[in-house]
């Protein structure tokens, strides 16, 4: 993973207008070790607990807008905070670790750094976040709104209508079926094997006519 150790002064650019001073707080308070890592496939951020005198390490994806960085960034502290007060005794996405996030995204909710949208869809799941960023797909819905890298041409699954073609990045077409929690029953055409695939996402859409 190739990844690059910035000052906090840099951290600034990643974050939303308003929310600097506060984490940086945080970060100084609990001696974080912050990494910027570039684009991991399957993981936004990532937490290890401090050990043997090493300091607590955080790394964060650098490609998020800024909205879904500071998001990520509390998901991962919410970590720290609950290995601070219970170390290993507790389950790493538990309720412990779901009220210390729930109290860190209200804290940055107060400072009025997210977007009314954002806003509206973090109220939504600060009595109950889920453990990893497919389980938000309202919340990351939203998000993906702020993007200023979106690729031309691609669309969230959850954005195409029940019945529609679409094209995953592997160049396998699928059609869309019916929501499923958090995931699409999908059928693969050449093959018609069933998957099920995140709502989340990003696909291309196939129009009949240029299908076969």
């Amino acid at each position: 993973m190739a990844a690059t150790e910035h000052p906090l002064k840099e951290l600034a650019r990643f974050l939303p207008e308003g929310s600097f001073d506060q984490v940086v707080s945080i970060l100084h308070l609990y001696k974080v070790h912050l990494t910027i890592a570039r684009e991991r496939k399957s993981v936004l951020g990532d937490y290890r607990h401090a050990h043997r005198g090493s300091n607590h390490r955080i790394s964060v994806n650098g490609n998020l807008n800024p909205y879904e960085f500071l998001i990520t960034l509390l998901h991962e502290l919410a970590h720290l905070l609950t290995f601070e007060q219970y170390g290993n005794r507790v389950e790493s996405h538990g309720k412990e670790w779901k009220f210390l996030y729930g109290k860190l995204l209200a804290s940055f909710i107060e400072l009025g750094v997210f977007p009314p949208d954002v806003e509206r869809a973090l109220q939504k799941t600060l009595h109950a976040p889920a453990a990893t960023a497919n389980g938000e797909t309202a919340l990351l819905t939203v998000l993906r709104k702020y993007n200023q890298n979106n690729r031309e041409g691609y669309h969230l699954l959850s954005a195409l209508p029940e019945g529609a073609l679409f094209m995953t990045e592997n160049g396998k077409i699928f059609r869309k079926g019916v929501l499923r929690r958090k995931r699409y029953a999908c059928v693969e055409l050449r093959s018609g094997l069933h998957y099920t695939v995140s709502a989340i996402t990003e696909v291309r859409l196939v129009e009949l006519n240029s299908f076969g």
